[in-house]
């Protein structure tokens, strides 16, 4: 009968290896070989086999850390598990820096006002270059207007020059964020179709892409992946609240679409979709109107059977390029070097700006009045790691509540300005006429919103930033939510104060010092909406200024009519314990004119 060994499954290194044989030669060949001394030749194999041994257990460790994020050394495989995670690693980072942007206009009118037909609007991707050592480039990837103001993206006016006691000309002013980088174009011939194509930029430096175009005139889109077929796209507002949003927001699909990644090399990949069909996607993929009507032959396709693998072929993925030549435009740049000091970003290298009167576009001038910050090499080892475990938590998806507010207030300011948000589950979906733009479902959210006006009060959202809102939203819904948005009510009130001063202090500094604090702590972007009001915080605000012995009186009075909201609020009924609670509704206190709504008094004893 076949004697059972005992065999260990714990060595790990070469002495434990070199022990076992040792110890099993031994056990079970007693008779046969019992030189054990260093120099003998069984020894020679039984150390060879204790080598083979200890290499096949590196090589088994080391296969089984490079399938963890946390352990990979391999930078290949480091690069592969972060993109699996969700996070795309940095060859190089941006410096970011705010440019001054001014041109000078004539006056024109018998008021002498500014002439806006001499405005300019700057196209967007305009190049910078420093006059630092090596000059580096930044662009400014949004279009600047100087026809346009509002308060998020204000035009500054100043007088330049008089002539005859009357304004000549005037300084138009905007402020815009500008990044390193450098634009390099590049071609690409392409000729046969080919399944999820893929083009290597070999560069360094590389930043990202700008564009992707063909020779047939289709533009290519840069998607998170080749399944997501909608991107945003903006179009010029021209209806009456332009003013407030200057761009709607849309969702458009994208056939012509591609996705990028890095390779531990630095060189930038590009992968096309896989549409290599020749044939119009719905003779390939089942269209359920018609799957089961018979033919004119009366046989039944009900029971037709379709190739699975034929869904990776249509434009699910995207399409692929065939016969063409591809044009690519990528930004290179980046880096520590980009780091460059104040009033050295003066210098166009590719500016594109029109008006319909172009008498001033040689007054087009730039300067960063402060430095520029930001600029680094490449992600570390490390980094690559640390954000490739944040980013697979993040998901980039709106999940909890405070998720989804974030990702309202990120709605980019040419789209609307969401000053204010709020979002509670959908009790009552009963909603208020014409703020609904989501269909209402009884397990929904409600999103309540303001903006800011032109003047950066409070005002309630217009029908195109809320629909600009829903679109946006609506790339990190989950697709079992839904969202009703909605106007919150702007609760307007002033504040009646008497305090007692120190003796030392003179008492007009006092209050103003009073009237100073009690601004600060009810700046608008220091409040939410449906947040309460503690009137023992506000006291112990005005105790901790300087020469104020004790709050004698604080009252809060609701503003109503004329220039204030339409909405009037029981102060005193929704007064408890020194705390005054919002409305059921959710409302926002506002204290809209400052100068004149706070009001306080030096008392003496």
């Amino acid at each position: 009968m076949k004697e059972l060994r005992d065999i260990k499954y714990i060595n790990r290194d070469f002495n434990d290896f070199k022990n076992s044989l040792v110890e099993f030669a031994k056990n079970y060949f007693p008779d046969t070989y019992n030189d054990f001394s260093p120099t003998s030749p069984g020894m020679m194999f039984i150390e060879m086999a204790a080598y083979v041994g200890d290499v096949l257990s590196f090589y088994s460790d080391t296969q089984l850390q490079e399938t963890f994020v946390q352990h990979a050394k391999n930078p290949e495989n480091l690069y592969s598990l972060a993109y699996t995670l969700g996070y795309k690693p940095k060859i190089t980072t941006v410096s970011e820096v705010e440019i001054d942007v001014t041109q000078n206009v004539a006056s024109t009118g018998v008021n002498y006002e500014p002439n806006f037909n001499q405005a300019l609007l700057v196209a967007a991707n305009a190049q910078l270059k420093a006059t630092t050592t090596g000059q580096p480039a930044f662009l400014i990837d949004q279009s600047i207007d100087f026809s346009y103001s509002s308060s998020y993206d204000p035009t500054t006016i100043t007088v330049a020059s008089i002539a005859g006691g009357n304004p000549a000309e005037y300084t138009l002013k905007k402020k815009a964020k500008a990044f390193s980088g450098e634009v390099i174009t590049s071609t690409e011939v392409i000729g046969n179709a080919e399944k999820f194509k893929t083009i290597t930029v070999e560069d360094t430096d590389i930043i990202g892409i700008l564009s992707v175009t063909d020779s047939g005139g289709n533009t290519w889109t840069e998607v998170p992946y080749l399944g997501q077929e909608t991107v945003y796209d903006e179009t010029a507002n021209t209806e009456d609240d332009s003013s407030k949003v200057r761009s709607k927001l849309t969702l458009k699909k994208v056939p012509f679409r591609f996705v990028t990644r890095f390779n531990s090399t630095g060189n930038l990949q590009l992968q096309f979709g896989a549409g290599v069909s020749e044939s119009d996607d719905s003779v390939i993929i089942p269209d359920p109107t018609n799957v089961g009507i018979g033919n004119s032959n009366g046989i039944s396709r009900i029971d037709h059977s379709y190739d699975p693998s034929n869904f990776l072929f249509t434009r699910t993925y995207g399409a692929a390029p065939s016969n063409t030549t591809l044009t690519i435009k990528y930004l290179k740049g980046g880096g520590i070097n980009a780091n460059v000091p104040t009033n050295t970003i003066t210098q166009q290298s590719s500016v594109t700006a029109t008006a319909s009167d172009s008498t001033y576009e040689g007054t087009l001038a730039f300067n960063n009045p402060t430095p520029s910050t930001g600029g680094k090499d490449g992600d570390t080892v490390q980094e690559i790691r640390e954000n490739a475990l944040r980013s697979f938590n993040e998901q980039g998806r709106a999940v909890t509540l405070q998720d989804y507010n974030v990702r309202a207030q990120s709605l980019p300011a040419r789209f609307g300005t969401v000053a204010k948000t709020y979002v509670t589950k959908d009790e009552a979906t009963a909603d208020e006429a014409g703020t609904s733009l989501v269909s209402d479902n009884p397990f929904s959210l409600s999103l309540y919103t303001l903006a800011y006006d032109n003047s950066k009060k409070l005002t309630y959202s217009t029908d195109n930033l809320k629909r600009n809102l829903k679109n946006y939203l609506s790339q990190y819904m989950m697709i079992s939510d839904s969202i009703n948005i909605k106007d919150a009510f702007i609760v307007n009130i002033g504040i009646n104060f008497e305090v007692l001063a120190l003796p030392s202090y003179t008492g007009r500094q006092v209050l103003l010092d009073c009237i100073q604090k009690l601004k600060e702590y009810f700046t608008t972007a220091n409040r939410n909406i449906n947040q309460p009001i503690n009137l023992a915080r506000i006291t112990t605000v005005l105790d901790r200024v300087k020469g104020v012995q004790t709050v004698q009186k604080l009252e809060i009075v609701n503003k109503v009519g004329e220039n204030y909201s339409e909405y009037a609020y029981d102060i005193q009924g929704a007064t408890r314990n020194s705390v005054v609670y919002p409305s059921y509704d959710p409302c926002f206190f506002e204290i809209k004119f400052p100068d004149t709504d706070i009001k306080g008094r030096i008392i003496t004893v």
